[in-house]
């Protein structure tokens, strides 16, 4: 009888048991890269949400970013609306496409889906996602750095044992320039998986020791349907499996253990410094480490620094000792480049607004409203501050009122480059593949130009255009570089040199008689702008930047042409013969702006929050 009751004993325990392991089970959906924007995938997602809403098994869905197509604002919305149809709890994060192009600045976004990170609980498991830019410039992706800070702050709310599922649209590699901040943060905890998108396709992944999947687009493609990743999670086990939206569950492709802690590998590679203790001739003078990432460029006034953030900050730093002067919040995020004019500093935020600023404290003096998030720059001339908007709008208010002097309405998409003024007119491009000569004095249109581009992704946006000679001097994506004539828009020369691919990043030297533009294989072109053909004065020599894509402008100063990287590097050379002289990290992020002074100093700003200023030998020529 005894041993009667210890098995029934024994058997309830077992059932309980296993009871509760089934409990502990659950499956959620992995949708990624459904690039909504044309009607085929926008029905590709809308299929992948009915397939969803008929298995009740699924307890909530992950979308892991490239949700749109460019970011606009109309491709958001029609997302959401296409989303908000589940029938289970949704958790969304931008990819690079969501992010790169953005009429927003990131912003809609944001306003749109509630968040640009998740982080949740479900049966005991802590679920992470953060997003991967890169916001609004050209480069590798950078997980911004207002996300880190969030990331490092949930991180301490969370038990280090418990299980931990992580999410990003890029992979947890060099494809991120900061992918390693990530990495080190989880290094302590139990990571049982790491989700990404971006290749679209199914394919098993390790970071650093860390178990990883990427998993496939939402899109058909040249299939009947689209599909996406079932992900069950059981007590000893995590599997995936590929779903068809026609109704077919394939078998698992991929499956973890979960029993064990990540095998963490040993002193993986990181972005080296060391190479700064080998460069004697250029020296640190202070640095600034904001929380956010830094959109733009800075401007100096007198003993002021001027620069922004994206937690909607304006800023002024003392230039001798980078302590912060003052600060003036905005409602939004900032990827304009601020201008100082006649004591009132100028910026732009992605609120919408204008800001006239006082340059001694900082104070509000304007505030003037367009009808969209504006991510261009102002400039200032003939007592106007001009600014090219989000809303086809290219506007001058005078700068001692605040008044509308002129509202030219016939900019095609949005604008975020730094206009060029030169001789009464202003000149800028727009991602509607189209470039603008607009009079200062009346803001009538003098010409027009367009690259020929259907795809707007070639347009002549990010480039700040420079002039020399009466001539025009543009790249862009599409790898042409352009020469227009100044008077009348018409095309002086055009190339795409496949030995040197140009890209965005061109600039001009101290005497106007060069224009320099960076390759996407990182070397630098100098080309005589002293003729209406094109000449080739020089291309670098010596060691190159690798393969770059960062849009920043290129400044010759003293004698040297300093390159901006998409990597947190800085590179000189020789402005008589592109002669390789000497290189400098201050980051891994894209570099923003490099701003050279008469005194042998630059200040530098990199995409992930870091600013420094540099003291550069003058005998270093």
């Amino acid at each position: 009888m005894k041993k009667r009751l210890v098995f029934f004993s024994f058997l309830i325990a077992w059932i309980g048991l296993f009871a509760q392991a089934a409990d502990s089970s659950f499956k959620f959906a992995l949708v990624t890269d459904t690039h909504v924007g044309n009607p085929n995938n926008n029905e590709d997602l809308y299929r992948t949400v009915k397939d969803i809403n008929s298995l009740p098994d699924i307890a909530f869905v992950i979308v892991s970013g490239d949700v749109t197509e460019f970011g606009s604002d109309e491709e958001l919305k029609t997302a959401k609306e296409l989303l908000s149809d589940l029938n289970k709890p949704f958790y969304v994060i931008p990819g690079n496409h969501d992010s790169n192009w953005s009429e927003s600045g990131t912003n809609s976004f944001k306003l749109i889906f509630g968040a640009e990170t998740f982080g949740f609980e479900h049966n005991g498991y802590k679920f992470i996602g953060l997003a991967s830019g890169p916001n609004m410039r050209m480069g590798p992706g950078q997980i911004p750095r207002e996300n880190l800070t969030w990331f490092f702050e949930e991180l301490k709310k969370t038990d280090k044992n418990t299980p931990i599922i992580f999410v990003n649209h890029y992979p947890m590699d060099h494809s991120l320039n900061n992918w390693f901040e990530v990495l080190d943060a989880l290094r302590s905890y139990n990571v049982k998986l790491m989700l990404c998108g971006h290749g679209h396709v199914n394919k098993a992944l390790n970071f650093e020791g860390a178990n990883a999947a990427m998993c496939r687009s939402n899109l058909r493609g040249k299939a009947d349907f689209g599909g996406y990743n079932i992900i069950t999670v059981s007590p000893d086990s995590i599997c995936l499996q590929e779903r068809i939206v026609s109704g077919q569950t394939l078998s698992p492709w991929l499956c973890y253990s979960t029993t064990d802690r990540p095998q963490w590998e040993e002193n993986p590679p990181r972005p080296d410094y060391t190479i700064n203790n080998q460069n004697p001739h250029v020296e640190e003078i202070w640095s600034i480490q904001e929380t956010s990432d830094m959109g733009s460029g800075m401007c100096l006034a007198g003993e002021l620094l001027i620069y922004t953030n994206t937690n909607g900050e304006i800023k002024a730093a003392d230039s001798s000792t980078g302590k912060i002067v003052w600060t003036y919040k905005t409602n939004g995020k900032i990827y304009s480049t601020p201008t100082v004019y006649k004591n009132t500093v100028w910026c732009a935020s992605t609120d919408s607004c204008l800001y006239g600023l006082n340059l001694n404290n900082g104070k509000k003096r304007f505030k003037l409203k367009t009808e969209k998030a504006v991510v261009a720059s102002p400039v200032c001339t003939n007592e106007k501050v001009i600014l090219a908007g989000g809303d086809g709008h290219c506007r001058a208010w005078m700068v001692t009122n605040g008044k509308l002097a002129w509202d030219f309405n016939g900019i095609k998409n949005f604008v975020v480059t730094r206009p060029l003024v030169k001789d009464r007119t202003v000149f800028f491009g727009s991602w509607g593949n189209e470039f603008y000569a607009i009079d200062i004095q009346n803001g009538t249109l003098k010409w027009k130009w367009t690259n020929g581009q259907t795809n707007r992704m070639f347009s002549p946006a990010q480039v700040w255009p420079v002039a020399s000679h009466g001539r025009i001097y543009l790249a862009s994506p599409d790898r042409y570089m352009t020469v227009l004539d100044e008077k009348t828009g018409n095309v002086v020369w055009r190339y795409n040199d496949p030995e040197n691919r140009v890209r965005e990043s061109i600039g001009i030297s101290e005497d106007g008689n060069t224009v320099y533009a960076k390759t996407m294989d990182g070397k630098i072109l100098a080309i005589d702008a002293t003729v209406s053909e094109r000449k080739v004065k020089w291309i670098s020599s010596g060691e190159d930047m690798g393969y770059e894509l960062a849009p920043t402008a290129i400044p010759e100063k003293n004698g040297i042409v300093y390159a901006p990287t998409d990597k947190g590097l800085i590179y000189a050379y020789r402005a008589t013969d592109g002669r390789f002289l000497w290189k400098y990290r201050i980051s891994s992020a894209l570099i923003n702006m490099i701003l050279p002074t008469d005194h042998n100093e630059i200040y530098v700003s990199a995409m992930d929050g870091k600013l420094v200023k540099l003291n550069i030998s003058p005998n270093l020529r």
